[in-house]
């Protein structure tokens, strides 16, 4: 069996080095050219791919809670929709940052939070694909993601080995081309939570898929024993400024470390 995948002609397997992602998000505050920004410095920092978050709220959450009142440090609107549509880039934008990530080399994609995101990307031949640990049992999410034929990322934060199982399975069964991140669904996670012993476990489970870790940890200790076990992509928040406002930014990882 081979353990395998390539995204945007980058080969990952056992024998080669670890793939790195820079996961973005919203960190780029909907400043088209904070965006920038940021993946000129993930690109000095040596990593290989730039992702971004896409989300259709309309479609994603519910009227009541799209109007509810959202005011606190982190807000950048009176309702959690004006919040999250602040947040949001639409084509213009993802067309430029496209742009940005060819010429300086980086493979640009998104997790794609729900279908009408998941066909605004395709529209625009994203890559890849991430799906995150809250949709890992959106079995018609999954399924319509894995119909793309494009590589496949699984996040499992929270998950049963029987629901990681059943994710697994259900886009496997369209496309082989999948790999699955061990992840502790706690910001930021502490060492000893983050259960890297099943990292081993997912490799013997899914012998034909690569295996990584969404990493929520401060620092880079817990990716390097990480890859001593086996994972071979690794995801870490990014930003500039710990400081900066906005919910993530704290956990995340700065160009310095």
């Amino acid at each position: 069996m081979t353990r395998e995948l390539t995204i945007d002609h980058h080969r990952i397997a056992d024998d080669t080095d670890c793939y790195v992602i820079a996961e973005i998000g919203h960190n780029h505050q909907g400043d088209l050219e904070k965006a920038r920004q940021l993946f000129h410095r993930a690109k000095e920092c040596g990593v290989h791919a730039v992702k971004l978050q896409k989300r259709d709220n309309r479609s994603l959450y519910t009227a009541d809670m799209y109007r509810r009142p959202y005011d606190n440090e982190n807000s950048f609107g009176s309702t959690y929709g004006e919040h999250r549509e602040f947040l949001e880039f639409g084509r213009e934008e993802y067309v430029e940052l496209q742009r940005t990530a060819r010429q300086l080399g980086l493979t640009f994609f998104a997790t794609a939070f729900d279908v009408p995101s998941a066909d605004f990307l395709e529209a625009l031949d994203t890559p890849a694909y991430k799906l995150a640990s809250g949709d890992l049992l959106n079995l018609p999410l999954l399924r319509h993601v894995a119909r793309f034929q494009k590589p496949v990322i699984i996040s499992t934060g929270g998950a049963s080995m029987e629901a990681v199982e059943r994710a697994y399975d259900a886009v496997a069964a369209i496309n082989p081309r999948v790999a699955v991140l061990q992840c502790t669904a706690s910001y930021p996670t502490e060492p000893e939570h983050m259960n890297l012993g099943v990292i081993e476990t997912f490799r013997k489970r899914f012998p034909e898929a690569v295996v990584g870790l969404s990493d929520h940890s401060n620092g880079i200790s817990i990716s390097v024993v990480a890859y001593m076990l086996g994972s071979r992509i690794i995801e870490k928040h990014f930003t500039l400024n710990h400081t900066w406002k906005g919910t993530d930014h704290a956990l995340s990882l700065e160009p310095i470390g």
